[in-house]
């Protein structure tokens, strides 16, 4: 088997890491790019000792460090994700989301995580540790659940209250989704796809967005079926069965990036 059919299966989660670790999908599939276009020139290069996956993201990182300036904090246009991320970048390190997206989001023990991004196992659990809980502080939001299995929508709603936060509603609908975003617009919307009257979430969150602006996450046990390239795809997707970690982390990143929880 090529290098190229090893890493290809990885390519859509790396894509979604870089996008949830930028806050963009131009700028995150632009180091994605970056990093294959890196492969090609020098396949010598790339870590040969380690599982393909894990070869990856280190490529990955190596692009992203290199590239990755941090610049202090000055207006915050709420237009550009990137802008509201800068706020919060001067609250909490590059390296602490690293940690907790890899860890949380894409399911890299702390020894791979470590290996990722040169830190040992336990510095990676307390760099996750404190990205969460400088990010809980400064993040507040009320939140719609999409979400048709009743234990599944009462387990995400008991997360989202433990983080702090408020629930506006729980829709197992389309309809009744757009319904109770437009009766109370939500800061956040975690959304399924397939919902209980076969209606899509997928089109009820098109509808909400085409009111108002919001950060979404979907909840799917399909995550490749958003990961096709051939449309906008969403920052923020959890694969079913979830870990809470998991939901924790992207409720964190999600509000991380939104406008209406810029620091002070």
């Amino acid at each position: 088997m090529s290098l190229g059919q090893e890493l290809a299966p990885h390519l859509p989660f790396l894509r979604r890491y870089a996008r949830a670790l930028t806050g963009s999908q131009a700028h995150g599939d632009a180091f994605v790019r970056a990093t294959l276009e890196a492969i090609v020139a020098a396949p010598g290069d790339f870590p040969r000792d380690v599982d393909p996956r894990l070869g990856l993201y280190r490529t990955f990182h190596a692009i992203w460090s290199s590239a990755n300036v941090e610049e202090e904090p000055g207006h915050v246009d709420p237009d550009q994700p990137e802008s509201i991320a800068q706020a919060r970048l001067a609250r909490i390190t590059p390296l602490s989301r690293q940690a907790l997206l890899l860890t949380a989001m894409e399911g890299f023990t702390p020894e791979d995580a470590g290996y990722l991004i040169g830190a040992s196992a336990g510095e990676v659990e307390s760099l996750v540790a404190e990205a969460l809980a400088e990010i809980e502080r400064q993040t507040r939001a009320d939140v719609l659940i999409i979400e048709d299995e009743p234990i599944i929508a009462m387990d995400i709603e008991t997360i989202v209250r433990d983080l702090g936060h408020n629930v506006t509603g729980v829709a197992v609908t389309r309809d009744e989704a757009v319904s109770q975003a437009l009766a109370k617009r939500p800061g956040l919307v975690l959304a399924d796809i397939q919902l209980a009257d076969d209606s899509s979430g997928i089109d009820a969150v098109k509808d909400i967005l085409g009111e108002f602006q919001v950060p979404v996450i979907f909840i799917t046990a399909f995550p490749e079926r958003l990961l096709t390239g051939e449309r906008p795809e969403p920052t923020f997707l959890i694969t079913k069965p979830f870990q809470r970690s998991t939901v924790k982390a992207a409720i964190a990143q999600a509000l991380f990036f939104d406008t209406a929880t810029v620091p002070a």
